[in-house]
């Protein structure tokens, strides 16, 4: 059946046809026709307006992480794009699918350089130079075929973000548009029986391996639990795969505990991993060739060709993770292979580990705090701030997708508009941010945002006055010297409530307690302000930059 519509009404019609129920939005001039479109179906289809480009893309990136679904956006070109960019690139970090639908110049004016409203040269190609794909839509009858297609590249293989354009006169212009959905060739991803084969041999010659899950195994947390027991292996993660065991699983363990393990590690298994912790974060981990150093084995399950040459494998299985986990123990089970005896082993590495990170305090002591209080559904944001680099080891994770961070591209000031996001995506759960007063300010004007659409985020503000990571890192290395990592006094819950949140101060965590507790019960925006000391919060970089421990069999 085909319908007259504008390029801004198709566009619409084409997200809706893929279950799209909220975009994040900062309208302008070149993409009034796309509003006007959004605000015709306003009934299926919910807008939620921000106060920056930047915080509009966190907010879909943030919808995108908790629910695994896409998360949609529009943002004017040019300035608008440019400032989502740190969204987008975070978003290439973390495996969210994301699509901004975006303007353009007028037509005539495409490519001219004659310096209309928002025009940046290629807008189009910087876009695609660092996230899935980015395209043009020429008038509304391609806008199904590409929107589909922008459905397609962003959840096939590792999923990431795309864009779509189109120039702001084509959006508003009629056109016959088609309802039929153009099918789209599925992506292989099979495992490939003989790196099948070579993984379980070489699991076969193990005693002690470790899996290690990153983003990429979001989707794998049954199959991949079911080859560590198989194994007896336990699983860690240090950013993105935390949850996809329990934490409460027997071989569940943090990255101190992992740590506690690697001097018996024989066989590392990545799945869905860069494995960066051991890669990168243990000093001393890589030869020159870009393999873990001998004599320790490294199996990778990973659906990117690309990463096999980033870091070598000794056994590379180029699929989905859920896929090749899968496989791998099907493969193990039908020789009737299986190991024992490290449970015991991963007890008292848990043990040990325990006093270590009772050290760093006061951050530990705020986590167990926050942490009794979230239910174990509830979504937990981090920034880039202290307590939140706590939370690596110290915050335990029990499903996927409720702990969030910004990925390798640890992006200051992300977590705040990424938590509200979440809560769009997932308005039943509990979504706590933890917060440095630094990165909180990079997008305090989306306290607007919470109260005007009523997002039930709870913001923990931890107010030491500076940029605490820069200030230790200054004194640290520089003589005791600091520039630009102080910052001034700030009155927080004024700010919170000047914006309509409700705001609360705590100077310890038995006063956060309670605060937290009512704030999660009562479901509305809410901002509770910690004031701490710098000099009085201990480093957690010490549990997280490692030694390599030498393997000892």
């Amino acid at each position: 059946m085909t319908k007259t519509m504008t390029g801004g009404e198709a566009i619409v019609s084409a997200i809706s046809a893929h279950g799209v129920d909220t975009v994040f939005a900062l309208p302008g001039v070149q993409t009034y026709p796309l509003m006007d479109a959004l605000k015709k179906v306003e009934n299926s289809i919910r807008v939620i307006g921000s106060r920056h480009e930047q915080a509009t893309a966190y907010m879909a990136m943030g919808y995108a992480r908790a629910t695994g679904r896409p998360g949609v956006f529009s943002v004017v070109p040019g300035p608008g794009v440019l400032n989502a960019g740190a969204a987008l690139c975070t978003a290439v970090a973390i495996n969210a699918p994301m699509l901004l639908l975006t303007g353009q110049v007028p037509a005539p004016f495409l490519g001219k350089g004659r310096g209309h409203l928002h025009e940046i040269p290629d807008q189009r190609a910087t876009l695609a130079s660092f996230i899935k794909w980015a395209e043009r839509i020429p008038n509304a009858t391609a806008a199904r075929q590409l929107v589909d297609e922008a459905f397609h590249r962003m959840n096939t293989g590792r999923p990431g973000p795309v864009a779509l354009e189109m120039c702001w006169d084509t959006m508003a212009r009629p056109g016959p548009v088609s309802d039929d959905g153009f099918a789209l060739p599925a992506r292989d991803s099979v495992a490939d029986p003989a790196m099948i084969a070579e993984a379980v041999a070489l699991l076969k010659s193990s005693k002690c391996p470790m899996i290690m899950v990153g983003s990429g195994a979001q989707q794998a947390g049954a199959e991949i639990l079911e080859l560590a027991e198989r194994l007896d292996a336990p699983v860690t993660a240090l950013r993105g795969g935390r949850g996809i065991v329990s934490a409460d699983h027997a071989l569940s363990v943090s990255s101190v505990e992992a740590h506690e393990l690697w001097r018996d590690t024989d066989i590392l298994i990545g799945i869905g991993s860069r494995c960066e912790m051991q890669a990168m974060r243990w000093r001393g981990m890589m030869d020159a060739s870009d393999r873990l150093t001998p004599p320790r084995k490294l199996i990778r399950i990973d659906i990117e060709p690309e990463e096999m040459l980033r870091l070598k494998p000794d056994v590379g299985i180029v699929c989905d993770s859920a896929i090749g986990a899968a496989a791998v123990k099907d493969a193990l089970a039908a020789e009737g292979f299986a190991i024992s005896g490290n449970r015991e082993r991963i007890a008292l590495a848990r043990e040990r580990s325990t006093d270590l990170v009772r050290t760093i305090q006061p951050q530990v002591s705020y986590l167990d705090v926050i942490r009794k209080a979230l239910p174990r559904d509830g979504i937990l944001v981090k920034d880039m701030c202290q307590a939140g680099y706590a939370s690596y080891f110290a915050w335990p994770v029990y499903e996927p997708r409720t702990y969030i961070t910004s990925g390798y591209q640890g992006n200051l000031g992300f977590a705040y508009p990424t938590s509200l996001g979440a809560k769009a995506g997932c308005p039943n759960k509990a979504v706590v941010a933890i917060l440095g007063d630094g990165g909180f300010m990079f997008a305090a004007s989306e306290l607007s945002t919470a109260a005007q659409h009523g997002l039930g985020v709870v913001a923990i503000v931890f107010n030491n006055r500076s940029y605490g990571n820069v200030r230790r890192d200054q004194i640290t290395n520089f003589s005791g010297r600091t520039v630009a990592s102080d910052l001034p006094g700030v009155d927080y819950v004024k700010l919170a409530e000047a914006n309509g949140v409700k705001g609360s101060r705590a100077g310890s965590p038995a006063e956060l307690a309670p605060l937290l507790e009512r704030a999660i019960a009562e479901d509305v925006p809410a901002l509770i302000e910690v004031q701490l000391d710098p000099d009085e919060e201990t480093s957690p970089w010490p549990l997280i930059l490692r030694q390599d421990v030498p393997y000892s069999p």
